[in-house]
C-alpha cells in the first residue's frame, strides 16, 4: 500500500495555487478578512517568538535576516515577521502570488527591509550558508514528501546563523497516517510524524505551541521552534 506523500505531485499544486486569487482570502482557503483566522494567526505567531526571544539572540555581528518559506503574497512577511527581522527574504513558486507582492511588499521593499525573492519551490531552494536567524514555514511543508521534507530540513540547518532557529507552522491530522488532499496536492501530517521527521534531520525542538482561536472545524494548527541538535 502506498504511502499518502508518494501522491504528491509539484505541478498539480502549482496548477491549484495558480488558479487561487492572489488575495488573503485566495492563500487562506477562504478564511481571510471576514475571519478571525488571519488576526488570530498573527497574534500566535507574534506570542509565540516572543516567548522564545531569551534562546534566539543573534550571534555578534549578524543581523536578524529572515526568510518566509511558501510566502504566498507575502502576508506573513508584511503583517508579523518584519516586525522581528532585520530584512526578510521570501520563497514563493507561484506566479501571481510573487508578482503580488510588489504591492503587498510595497512600503517594507521601499524601507529596504525586503530582501531577495526567490519564485522557485521549496524542494528547489538552497539557502546561503549561515544566511539566516529565522527560517519561517507556514502551510507550506505539506507540499512535500517526507524523504524530500527531510532533505529542505537538512539545506536549511546550513543556512543557518549561530544560534539561528528554524519554525515550523502547520495543521495536525488526528489520525495516525497522513492525509492527503487531492486538491491542492498536499499531506496533513500528525504531531507524532512532524517530531520524527524534524529527529532523522538533526533537529531538536526547543518549543512547540498550539495556536489558539482558529475556527473549530479547521485542522489543529501547531508551531514548532527547532535548533539543530550538533
Amino acid at each position: 500500500m502506498s504511502k499518502p506523500d508518494s501522491n504528491i505531485n509539484y505541478g498539480d499544486a502549482i496548477d491549484y495555487w495558480t488558479a487561487v486569487p492572489a488575495t488573503v482570502d485566495g492563500v487562506l482557503g477562504g478564511y481571510g478578512e471576514g475571519t478571525t483566522v488571519p488576526v488570530m494567526d498573527v497574534l500566535g505567531s507574534n506570542h509565540f517568538l516572543r516567548k522564545l526571544k531569551s534562546r534566539m539572540i543573534p550571534a555578534e555581528n549578524c543581523r536578524k535576516i529572515g526568510c518566509d518559506i511558501g510566502a504566498g503574497i507575502g502576508r506573513v512577511t508584511r503583517d508579523m515577521l518584519h516586525k522581528h527581522c532585520d530584512v526578510v527574504d521570501l520563497v514563493e513558486p507561484v506566479v501571481p502570488f510573487v508578482k503580488q507582492m510588489d504591492v503587498e511588499l510595497a512600503s517594507l521593499k521601499e524601507a529596504g527591509r525586503i530582501g531577495h525573492i526567490f519564485d522557485i519551490g521549496m524542494q528547489e531552494w538552497t539557502p546561503e550558508t549561515g544566511r539566516y536567524w529565522l527560517i519561517w514555514c507556514q502551510w507550506c511543508v505539506g507540499h512535500l514528501p517526507d524523504e524530500e521534507l527531510v532533505a529542505f530540513f537538512l539545506r536549511c540547518k546550513k543556512g543557518l546563523q549561530p544560534n539561528g532557529t528554524i519554525v515550523v507552522k502547520e495543521n495536525n491530522t488526528q489520525a495516525l497516517e497522513d492525509d492527503f488532499d487531492e486538491d491542492d496536492s498536499s499531506v496533513t501530517r500528525s504531531d507524532d510524524k512532524f517530531k520524527e521527521l524534524f529527529q532523522r534531520a538533526g533537529l531538536k525542538l526547543i518549543a512547540t505551541e498550539r495556536q489558539k482561536g482558529l475556527p473549530k472545524e479547521l485542522y489543529p494548527v501547531r508551531m514548532y521552534a527547532l535548533k539543530p541538535q550538533d
